[in-house]
């Protein structure tokens, strides 16, 4: 379902986020994401000729790539920012390669902000790097599921309780991952009486009528 008709308005900025992950020869995985902002409008920015970004230049441009294992080990981290406000923005580029050792795992959100919030990092890369982790998972899914068996139903999926649809109390885990399912069951007393020893009775109760 498409957003509601908005009322009339000018557009003035724009960010685009493209994450893409790659199966590499060599059996590792390069999971890449690119922010590029800009403006419809000139804004002032110092360090440009005349101190004017004309509309529609970059504002940011600037990209992480994370080479990681099929357990989500991160093996390689590269960051480039080929478009900044400052000269200066390149420069922290490098500290991203604290990554490497750590995990795409549950609490790396948390490490991300610990290693490189503040003046420790550049805010658009910290914010990067959420997408970028999420896409690791889409990019590397069909390997992981093929390798673990979850599609035969008797391995616990990793994405269960992950939102509401792959709920353990929810429809789609009980019917393909039962095993698993923590809900009541769909029978109840009524349904195991056979229909035969279900016996007709009076009712004089209004409710009844």
């Amino acid at each position: 379902m498409p957003l509601p008709t908005p009322t009339n308005r000018a557009q003035q900025h724009t960010r685009r986020v493209t994450c893409e992950g790659y199966k590499r020869e060599d059996g590792l995985w390069d999971i890449e994401g690119h922010l590029l902002d800009t403006k419809n409008i000139p804004i002032e920015l110092k360090e440009r000729e005349n101190g004017i970004l004309p509309a529609g230049e970059p504002v940011h441009s600037m990209s992480i790539r994370l080479t990681i294992d099929l357990d989500m080990n991160i093996r390689d981290v590269a960051a480039s920012m080929d478009h900044t406000p400052f000269s200066g923005c390149p420069s922290i580029a490098d500290r991203y390669k604290l990554l490497i050792g750590t995990r795409i795992a549950p609490g790396f959100t948390k490490l991300t902000k610990d290693l490189f919030s503040g003046v420790s990092g550049c805010t658009h890369l910290l914010e990067l790097l959420g997408p970028v982790a999420t896409t690791a998972f889409q990019a590397t899914h069909y390997e992981r599921e093929a390798r673990e068996g979850w599609t035969q139903g008797d391995q616990k999926p990793p994405m269960l309780d992950m939102c509401h649809t792959m709920a353990a109390d929810g429809a789609v885990v009980r019917d393909y991952w039962p095993h698993f399912y923590q809900g009541e069951s769909q029978e109840t007393e009524a349904d195991m009486i056979p229909v035969t020893n279900v016996v007709a009775t009076e009712c004089n109760d209004k409710h009844c009528e």
